[in-house]
């Protein structure tokens, strides 16, 4: 069986973890799984948005730690792993996660590497790895922080807390809570609603989101200018306005 399923439904793309014997944990293969449905989709024309998820029952227990008990220092920094996440977090078109159960360490990073989150209402999130006598090593520290500020991130980082789907919305880090039955049905409905906009201005977007986290406030504020300067020779900007005046739906191109 392939650690990760691949499918489109419509103009969205679903890549599936499917390892429950491990409980999804992120070994090797499973990253490689990942990054080879991220590349179909970024190359697919026909599709506009990606949902992330690993069923209505689990999402990520977190890196696969008999995996990481024999890795030395310079094998994690020459190893595919890291560039694994270096292509997540390079995936130019948006992402949502759909995630249910256990969405812990590495889990949990995966799903904060996304733009959006739909929690199932039995979901746990947390970055547990202060209990295995380490840190999070792909993006939990910094992530966390900037959404929920570095004091709640504390309480992950270096206590272990985990903490369900409400209070994690609470915190900024999840869009919606919904019944695990129906996370992954939301997680595509609110990838389709956000795929049904302008696919040049929904990427555009995701860049000047993702700018925002790396750098100052002048700096942001004048590549988000220039991303809108793009945005007004495209014919979806045409289309955008034609339809707003005329009071129809817009058909976005992606031209």
């Amino acid at each position: 069986m392939e650690p990760v399923g691949y499918a489109v439904n419509g103009v969205v793309a679903v890549a599936t973890i499917d390892r429950a014997e491990t409980r999804n944990a992120l070994s090797t293969d499973v990253l490689h799984g990942l990054v080879a449905a991220m590349d179909c989709a970024e190359s697919d024309p026909q599709v506009r948005a990606l949902v992330l998820t690993g069923g209505p029952r689990l999402f990520a227990s977190g890196a696969d730690v008999r995996e990481l008990r024999r890795t030395s220092p310079a094998q994690y920094l020459l190893s595919e792993r890291l560039e694994c996440w270096n292509r997540f977090a390079r995936f130019g078109k948006p992402a949502v996660a759909a995630v249910a159960g256990y969405v812990l360490g590495g889990g949990c990073e995966l799903a904060l590497t996304c733009d959006l989150i739909v929690a199932a209402d039995s979901a746990v999130l947390g970055q547990p790895e202060i209990n295995l006598g380490i840190i999070p090593g792909a993006g939990g520290t910094q992530r966390w922080a900037r959404v929920a500020g570095r004091f709640r991130a504390a309480e992950l980082v270096l206590d272990g807390r985990l903490v369900d789907a409400w209070t994690a919305q609470r915190m900024g880090v999840v869009n919606q809570v919904v019944p695990a039955e129906r996370v992954v049905e939301a997680g595509i409905a609110l990838a389709s609603s956000v795929a049904a906009r302008s696919p040049i201005a929904a990427r555009l977007g995701k860049q000047a989101l993702r700018a925002s986290e790396e750098v100052g406030l002048t700096a942001g504020l004048a590549h988000e200018r220039s991303l809108l300067l793009t945005l007004l020779s495209t014919d979806d900007h045409i289309e955008g306005i034609d339809a707003f005046l005329q009071k129809r739906p817009a058909h976005f191109t992606g031209r």
